[in-house]
This record gives C-alpha cells, sequence and structure tokens, in this order.
C-alpha cells in the first residue's frame, strides 16, 4: 500500500510525488481528469491499480487533487499546482529560434519605449499563446532631447517635448503673463545647454532644487525658463502610475476552464479596466525573479480559474515594470516561467540606453 500522509501534514512520498507530477503534466496537456489506468501507464513505477487509487485518496484527502462529479479521474487544485511549481517542475527554456525572434524583435524598436513595450506584450502572447502583459511607468527611459516653446492667444505657450530623440509631447502651458518670441527662444534655449540628455525625473528634481534659491540669485532669463520649464516638465495625471499594455486576450477563449461566456465576459471587463491586474503585478515590482499567483492566490475572484507568471524588469538598475502573462492555471508553466524570465531580461536591456 502508498505511504500514507500523517494528518496535518504535506509531506509527500516519492512516488506520491511522481503520481502528482504525473497527473498534472497529463491534465495541462489533455486537458481531462486523469484516471488510474493513465497514471500507472505515464508514471513509469510498477505499481497497482489499486496502489495507486490509494495514493491518489491521499492527495486528495489533503487537498492536492480532486474528483469533478463527472469523471473518477482526478484534476489538480491550486494547492497542487503549487506544489508542482515549488518542488516538481521541470523547466523547457525556449527554442533558440524563441529567444532570436523577442530579440531581433525588441532590437528593432530599440529607443522607443511605447513600441518595446507593446511588441514585448505581443510577443509573449504569441510565444504561450496566453495574454501577455506588460506594466510600464509611463517615464520609462525618458531622456529629454529638446525643447522648444511657440507663442499662443491669450497668454498660452505651446511646449513642445522631444523624448528618446523622436517621441514628441505637445503640452499647452495657461502662464500668468505674455512671453514674447524672443523671451520662449531665450527659456528653450537656456534649458536645452542645461538639461538635454537628462532623464525627465531627473530634470524636475532639479527644477525643484533651483525654485528652493532666491530669485534675486536668478537673472531674467532664468526665471523665465524656471516659470516655462514647471508646466512644461509638471508630471500630468495620466502619468502618476503605472500603465499595463495587454495584448492576446483571445488566447484564453480555447481553454475549457474558461470557455464558460459569462466568466469571459467579466474577464475581459478586468482586462480593459485593468485596475486589478494592474495591482496585482504591482505586487511584483519589488520581487526577486518569477512570481507566479495561481488561482485564488491572486485575491481578485475575477482570477480564481487563472496563474499569473511575472516577472519585475530594470532600466538603468532600477525597477520600472513588469513583464508576464495571465492564463488558465492549466497552464505549461514549465514553458511559460522561462519565457517571462528572459523576457523581463531582454526588455531591460533593450530599454537601457547603455544595455
Amino acid at each position: 500500500m502508498a505511504e500514507p500522509l500523517r494528518p496535518g501534514e504535506d509531506a509527500l512520498s516519492e512516488r506520491a510525488q511522481q503520481l502528482l507530477r504525473t497527473l498534472i503534466e497529463s491534465y495541462i496537456r489533455d486537458g481531462l481528469p486523469v484516471g488510474s489506468r493513465t497514471l500507472s501507464r505515464e508514471s513509469q513505477l510498477n505499481l497497482s491499480a489499486a496502489t495507486i487509487r490509494n495514493v491518489m485518496a491521499d492527495l486528495e484527502e489533503h487537498g492536492f487533487v480532486i474528483s469533478p462529479h463527472t469523471s473518477a479521474g482526478r484534476v489538480p487544485t491550486d494547492k497542487g499546482y503549487r506544489f508542482f511549481v515549488d518542488t516538481l517542475l521541470r523547466y523547457r527554456p525556449p527554442e533558440l529560434a524563441e529567444l532570436d525572434e523577442l530579440r531581433r524583435s525588441l532590437e528593432m524598436r530599440a529607443g522607443d519605449s511605447k513600441a518595446l513595450v507593446t511588441a514585448a506584450s505581443q510577443l509573449l502572447s504569441s510565444l504561450t499563446q496566453l495574454a501577455g502583459v506588460v506594466t510600464v511607468t509611463r517615464e520609462v527611459h525618458a531622456e529629454l532631447s529638446q525643447i522648444e516653446f511657440l507663442g499662443l492667444s491669450g497668454n498660452r505657450v505651446l511646449a513642445i517635448l522631444v523624448v528618446n530623440e523622436h517621441e514628441v509631447h505637445n503640452r499647452v502651458l495657461q502662464l500668468q503673463r505674455h512671453f514674447t518670441a524672443e523671451e520662449l527662444r531665450g527659456a528653450a534655449r537656456h534649458l536645452n545647454e542645461q538639461f538635454r540628455g537628462q532623464q525627465i525625473a531627473g530634470v524636475r528634481a532639479q527644477l525643484l532644487a533651483q525654485l528652493q534659491e532666491t530669485r534675486e540669485q536668478m537673472n531674467r532669463l532664468m526665471l523665465d525658463a524656471i516659470t516655462l520649464a514647471q508646466g512644461a516638465f509638471a508630471l500630468q495625471p495620466q502619468e502618476r502610475e503605472s500603465d499595463v499594455v495587454i495584448a492576446g486576450e483571445t488566447n484564453l477563449m480555447g481553454f475549457a476552464g474558461l470557455s464558460n461566456v459569462e466568466r469571459l465576459r467579466r474577464l475581459f471587463e478586468a482586462f480593459n479596466e485593468k485596475n486589478d491586474i494592474l495591482h496585482l503585478l504591482d505586487q511584483s515590482l519589488h520581487a526577486q525573479g518569477v512570481q507566479i499567483f495561481i488561482g485564488h492566490e491572486s485575491g481578485y475572484q475575477i482570477l480564481d480559474d487563472c496563474s499569473v507568471v511575472a516577472a519585475p524588469y530594470t532600466v538603468d538598475e532600477q525597477v520600472v515594470g513588469v513583464v508576464g502573462v495571465i492564463g488558465p492555471t492549466r497552464m505549461a508553466y514549465e514553458r511559460v516561467i522561462p519565457v517571462v524570465d528572459i523576457a523581463a531580461r531582454m526588455l531591460g536591456s533593450a530599454l537601457n540606453p547603455r544595455g
């Protein structure tokens, strides 16, 4: 007979672990409850059907598997998947051709942070056939290339910021007084000389420091430049938090566990609203390596039938976002986890100006 688990313990004998691994791998592959005959054939253990049934009964008693009402076979629970991922998983790294595709696609978009983030999300979806997600602070490698000012009517000025060489951002500033064309040119020239090539966040910090100085220490040109720069570099409301880019949501329609129309509708609504997903992924911002949320572990009911695999990525040695995938709990973890890990490293390298 199988060695029973002592009450209250989650320790598994070697053969219980082997049978659990076989069951989960079979269920991930086929999506069907797994019976004793399949376990006997695929586990490579010389065990009788009775012994296998006893081990399965122990695993079920301790919450690693359950028996669906429609079948004598069993399927893994969130707890079973967690033990599998933490203890039994054998990783399968991406193929060289897949790595080349990922690297080449990101390199083609080097210098354009928005395009890189979108490409990373789409590539994750393509490689895993799940939903690819990437969170990004809106200032990822936002380096000032040039700033110009154009006078408008009513004491308004159009600030034109060129970021990362070719990303153009326009902002209309409402000012307290009229600025002449010469004043605008002089302020732009001063700001370009002082801040060109610097990160936008760093420019804001320097502006705040300069504002601490007494106005008597500033000449008129510096005062004009500071006045205009305050509006041009102000953090916009939509930039105060991270955003999330999602690709491949429709891939999830092909999984039996997620094919319920109402469940899919609510899941797609969550994708559209993004808040819950963003908050969940933000939990991975300060994690070491890949984080995995299985089913109920996410804390969001809409993701109870899903798993999220996520990893932080860095620019200039600072964590700036998270890459990951969302799919059913019945996902190919051995393949998905390495893909997410590598994608996070590659995206960080592509966004890093010194990468």
